[in-house]
């Protein structure tokens, strides 16, 4: 596996790459993916190269968290091939379920072994999503992938879609087929719940409108404090944790958006009525010891290190992390022997939480998608 990357900024100029790059992933400033050609160019200097990649809420260059920047990531498979598909939101009435079913039916079925997804951040409901993917996946097929970000400013997202265009209201996948390729997984979170559970007794989808009979968002302002003056934001800060059944681990679930006449909440995936949620707070060890154990569970399985790592981190981790964020991407380079990692803060994670679990939506965890070459 050949593997170059580049940080782009404004003032820089373009790189060649010393190979023909399969596959280029790209995160970066939304702003700058939209007013830059730098994608533009690679795509007319690489015409057979294929696009992966999204705006951010911070970048991921090896062990560096940045702001502002494009990451570019070139990649030659030596015995893997990779395909891609594409479905624009409008084409489906926004349905996210039907994007996700679009998107895998685009994909060659024959020796497909995972799917990497990336989506706009605020129109699709990343629950529905991966359903939709699950229904035209085989059960062997593993994917992961995220939500697109746009800073803490919650107003627009952009993919890159296979042909290196820059995209509003899109998803976008590659398929990855190849008998000597490894792929490994993990996501783990690290925040404390607190306070009791608490039932949600009205909601639709990802919007949630009253817990325990009251509306959601005059108690989640109760929680808040004077922190609630600055909602969406805030709420990056102080999740949700979710279960719908006894017998199912909990997931996170993160505000995107909050309606005050409605005096509801938005998330990124679904909130189920009868389902139990608690409030969660962050402690920054165990949001780092949480990177480490995505990382291990990232690594189980492959032959070989692995020689490249995507991560996908939750914005709030980053806000709540600071001057410490890199710490984060530092224990996951150490505990995967330092292969070469590119990614990005997102609005929302996807991957299975174990090997032997199906994906879903995830909020506030560090999810790792590992490749390595037999």
């Amino acid at each position: 596996m050949e593997i170059k990357q580049l940080v782009y900024t404004n003032a820089s100029s373009l790189i060649s790459f010393p190979f023909t790059p399969q596959l280029f992933f790209v995160f970066g400033n939304r702003e700058l993916l939209e007013t830059n050609d730098v994608i533009a160019q690679l795509a007319n200097l690489y015409p057979e190269s294929i696009f992966s990649g999204c705006s951010t809420a911070g970048e991921i260059s090896d062990v560096s968290v940045k702001d502002n920047t494009i990451i570019i990531t070139a990649l030659r498979f030596a015995d893997t091939t990779v395909k891609s598909s594409k479905i624009a939101l409008k084409e489906i009435q926004f349905s996210s379920i039907e994007a996700g079913k679009q998107l895998v039916s685009q994909l060659p079925k024959e020796g497909l072994k995972h799917v990497f997804v990336v989506s706009d951040g605020l129109k699709v409901n990343g629950t529905d999503l991966v359903k939709g993917m699950a229904e035209g996946l085989d059960a062997h097929v593993s994917v992961t992938g995220g939500l697109a970000g746009d800073g803490s400013q919650f107003s627009k997202t952009v993919i890159i879609e296979p042909d290196g265009t820059v995209a509003s209201e899109t998803v976008a996948a590659i398929g990855f087929y190849g008998e000597n390729l490894s792929i490994g997984f993990g996501s783990r979170g690290g925040w404390d719940s607190f306070g009791l559970d608490r039932r949600v007794t009205r909601s639709k989808e990802n919007i949630l409108f009253e817990i325990d009979g009251e509306p959601a968002l005059d108690l989640y302002k109760s929680f808040l404090g004077d922190k609630a003056k600055e909602l969406p934001a805030s709420g990056l800060l102080f999740p949700l944790s979710m279960r719908d059944s006894e017998d199912r681990a909990p997931v996170v679930r993160t505000i995107l958006g909050i309606n005050e006449e409605e005096k509801s909440l938005t998330f990124a995936g679904d909130i189920p009525e009868g389902s139990f949620v608690r409030l969660m707070k962050a402690n920054n060890d165990r949001l780092i010891t949480g990177a480490e154990e995505a990382a291990h569970a990232a690594s189980e399985g492959l032959k070989n290190s692995p020689e490249f790592a995507l991560l996908v981190s939750c914005v709030g981790r980053k806000l709540v992390l600071k001057q410490m964020v890199e710490e984060e991407v530092e224990s996951v380079s150490e505990v995967l022997d330092s292969p070469v990692i590119t990614g990005f803060y997102s609005y929302g994670e996807l991957a299975p939480f174990n090997r032997n679990s199906v994906c879903e939506l995830h909020n506030q965890t560090m999810t790792i998608t590992t490749f390595s070459e037999n």
